[in-house]
């Protein structure tokens, strides 16, 4: 059997070669960012360290994600930066936080994003930081307090300059000002004698290591992985972890962003495609796909009623709350066209208006299974051509063709299934929408290959 994979989320904090110094086997990525985590595969027993994370440039690592893991079975720790924001409000839920920093959010110390927050360089210069964390220099102060480097006032004043400053413009240079700016505003000619040389003593320990606080949470985190002894790196995790419910913190959307962030893959320069987005253009486009999806969540509803000990007929009879032989009541006839009411029996109709009411009726995600049969079908290609096609006519019209909102694009879109006898509801449901708005943000994508496609017929009259 494999050990178990550590993988560890790092950037300015500490660098590659100082985690391997520590975990030889853990595989180091790039700061963590949203669907990062969902992007890679896991395994049980599996460790995820999370250290640095994007804030501006990438939207930033969601708190779904990291539950998704814990009910993987997989072991979340935090630390320094982001790693013990996320550590603190998730510590209920079994995600672990350890060091200094993280000890900071879960007393309440410290509370915004920008207490840990840098401005770095691109990671082929190895994460360069341009600005000093909030964070470091408080514990700075707090040690030069301590030792008698640098004096308690002294050090609040440098705090409350650098909290002053947007975290994009904590540099030393930037500080520097800051607090002369304070001192004059003051007028105290003896903070005005020694809080620069205290500023130059905390940069020059920061920069040393010795008082960078970050860097020596995320080494101890990393020592906490390595001996797998969370009590004695001082970890510290939320005691009501064990008791949690997943199905209370997690939703379908989780397990749909992970489907998603798995299969996206860039199938021409600057243009990304996934597995979802394919089944999303059959859902739209596809004449066939209705009996897909149809075929497909019968037989999980088959496999449900199995369970049970029952057949689908009686399965479908107690969720719906149908007596036998009862007919449908009108509120689950509407489920069905005017055709599947006058010409199939009782126990078809239960098994269409099942299907059709899934997610309210089920909790199981249907994606997984319509997914392998469309890879499995000869309607793969087809409908990545199509996703491919859809992003071409974007391309193409942009500047020119205004894309409506949500509610507009799927009213617009609505006329493709327009037919006597049908509702809209029962041809949402035909192809797996709850409403108007997952129809509407689903069409935004391909609203201007459907423009460019009903102006074909024009353009060759």
């Amino acid at each position: 059997m494999s050990s178990p994979n550590v993988v560890v989320f790092t950037g300015p904090t500490i660098s590659r070669d100082e985690v391997l110094s520590v975990l030889p086997q853990a595989r180091v990525l790039p700061p963590v960012a949203r669907g990062d985590l969902l992007s890679e595969s896991w395994s049980p027993d599996d460790t995820a360290v999370i250290i640095d994370g994007y804030y501006r440039e990438r939207l930033s690592v969601g708190h779904k994600e990291i539950l998704w893991l814990l009910d993987e079975g997989v072991h979340v720790i935090g630390a320094a930066s982001m790693g013990a924001l996320r550590a603190a409000e998730l510590s209920p839920y079994g995600m672990s936080g350890a060091g200094t920093v993280f000890d900071m959010y879960a007393t309440g110390e410290v509370d915004g994003d920008d207490e840990v927050a840098v401005v770095h360089g691109p990671a082929d210069r190895g994460y360069p930081a341009g600005t000093v964390a909030l964070v470091n220099i408080r514990y700075g102060c707090r040690e030069g307090a301590r030792t008698g480097l640098i004096p308690a006032a002294a050090g609040e004043r440098i705090v409350r300059a650098a909290k002053a400053l947007p975290f994009m413009r904590r540099s030393w240079r930037e500080l520097d000002a800051a607090v002369d700016a304070a001192v004059d505003a003051m007028g105290d000619v003896a903070a005005d004698s020694g809080d620069r040389d205290h500023l130059a003593t905390l940069q020059r320990l920061i920069g040393t290591g010795e008082w960078d606080v970050k860097r020596l949470d995320a080494m101890a985190a990393l020592r906490a992985v390595g001996g797998r002894t969370a009590e004695a790196s001082g970890e510290r995790s939320g005691e009501g972890s064990a008791d949690w419910e997943a199905g209370t913190a997690l939703t379908g959307i989780t397990h749909y962003e992970a489907l998603k962030w798995r299969s996206r893959r860039e199938y021409a320069p600057g243009r990304w495609m996934t597995d979802l987005d394919v089944v999303n253009a059959g859902r739209l486009f596809g004449d066939d796909y209705p009996l897909l999806h149809e075929e497909a969540l019968t037989g999980l509803l088959t496999d449900f009623a199995a369970a049970q000990g029952l057949d689908l007929e009686a399965y479908a009879r107690a969720r719906l709350g149908v007596a036998e032989p009862a007919a449908l009541p009108p509120v689950l006839a509407s489920w069905l066209t005017e055709a599947e009411l006058a010409t199939l029996a009782v126990a078809e109709q239960l098994r269409l208006v099942m299907v059709r009411v899934w997610p309210i009726w089920q909790s199981e995600d249907w994606r997984p299974v319509v997914l392998e049969r469309v890879r499995e079908s000869d309607r793969w290609h087809e409908w990545s051509e199509i996703v491919a096609r859809a992003d071409e006519a974007a391309e193409r019209t942009r500047g020119r063709l205004a894309v409506p909102p949500p509610e507009i694009c799927a009213k617009i879109f609505l006329r493709h299934w327009q037919r006597k006898g049908t509702t809209v509801e029962v041809e949402l449901a035909r192809r797996g929408f709850t409403g108007m708005p997952e129809l509407g943000n689903t069409v935004r994508r391909f609203f201007a290959l459907d423009v460019q496609n009903a102006r074909a017929p024009e353009r060759a009259s």
